[in-house]
């Protein structure tokens, strides 16, 4: 026992050392942080010059306060005045046309393939749902043509580019729904089961307010990403220079149908009208993705 005692009594012996670094360790970790920065830099330095030179090209259009409000109705093609106030009105109306649609659609079919998994839809949701995230946005605009057009023999429209931009938004809400429900904690459902709260009204009152202020940027980021697309604007619908507030009949004006539409003028007025253009859809996609960050904090759980 004394022994036992004085074995006890006896300093520990201090941990063993880590071995020192080998050199060749230290270099592959070096070349691996250099070539990262190389990377970087590539990626990022045209993407600066590009930015660039659309702000400064750019910045003369979008400081004239009439460029925002005023259309190019009866404005000569060489002519500085006018306007893109009827592409920014034709850019958020589709966009808005398509979040309509392809929210609820979305959010439900991500709610069901987390919170529902057994369910007979929940792989033929998943197949389509991949097939649509690779889908050109060229094939969507075909596929909404042969539909619309050919098939319903209705009218090309604003309504018609709406929907392909459907299609291309769906995969993007499903996908981020799913990845921000699969982030709340299983305790919570649990919870609300052991106090006997049904499983539909659990989603509701508990799942998705906790998952939405994630839910809400994946939304935002999907319209953004839509306002830009050219193949379905120029497939679905025709340009005009004035503003039309009929979403099934006519032509309807959007930024990227304008731009492509001035790159046929060769005069000044249509170098300024492009770069105006650019720079005003640049804008709006900025400011989405900043209501975006606002809106995600905004709706994030609160923890006393």
């Amino acid at each position: 026992m004394s022994q036992t005692t004085t074995d006890l009594a006896k300093p520990a012996k201090p941990a063993e050392t880590f071995l020192p670094i080998s050199g060749s360790r230290k270099l592959k970790d070096k070349t691996a942080a250099v070539l990262f920065t190389v990377c970087f830099v590539l990626a990022v330095v045209p993407l600066i010059a590009l930015l660039y030179k659309v702000i400064v090209s750019g910045l003369p259009a979008v400081l004239n306060p009439t460029w925002w409000t005023n259309s190019f109705f009866l404005v000569s093609p060489s002519s500085m005045a006018g306007g893109v106030g009827h592409a920014i009105y034709g850019s958020l109306v589709q966009a808005l046309i398509a979040a309509i649609i392809s929210i609820p659609l979305g959010v439900a079919a991500g709610i069901m393939l987390v919170e529902y998994p057994d369910s007979k839809l929940a792989r033929p949701t998943t197949f389509m749902v991949d097939v649509l995230a690779g889908v050109p946005s060229v094939v969507a605009a075909i596929f909404i043509f042969g539909v619309w057009v050919t098939f319903l023999q209705l009218s090309l429209s604003a309504f018609a580019v709406s929907l392909a931009l459907v299609l291309l938004m769906l995969p993007l809400i499903v996908r981020s729904t799913e990845e921000m429900l699969k982030l709340v904690p299983d305790e919570l459902r649990e919870a609300s089961y052991a106090l006997g709260v049904p499983k539909w009204k659990t989603i509701v009152s508990v799942v998705v307010p906790t998952a939405l202020s994630g839910m809400i940027s994946g939304m935002f980021l999907a319209i953004a990403r839509v306002m830009g697309e050219t193949a379905p604007v120029l497939i679905l619908v025709g340009y005009t220079a004035s503003y039309n507030y009929d979403l099934f009949e006519g032509n309807m004006a959007s930024l990227p149908l304008l731009i492509y539409n001035q790159l046929s003028n060769p005069s000044d007025a249509g170098q300024y009208r492009i770069w105006g253009a650019a720079l005003t859809l640049v804008i709006i996609i900025a400011l989405a993705n900043v209501l975006a960050t606002f809106a995600a904090r905004a709706l994030a759980p609160k923890t006393k």
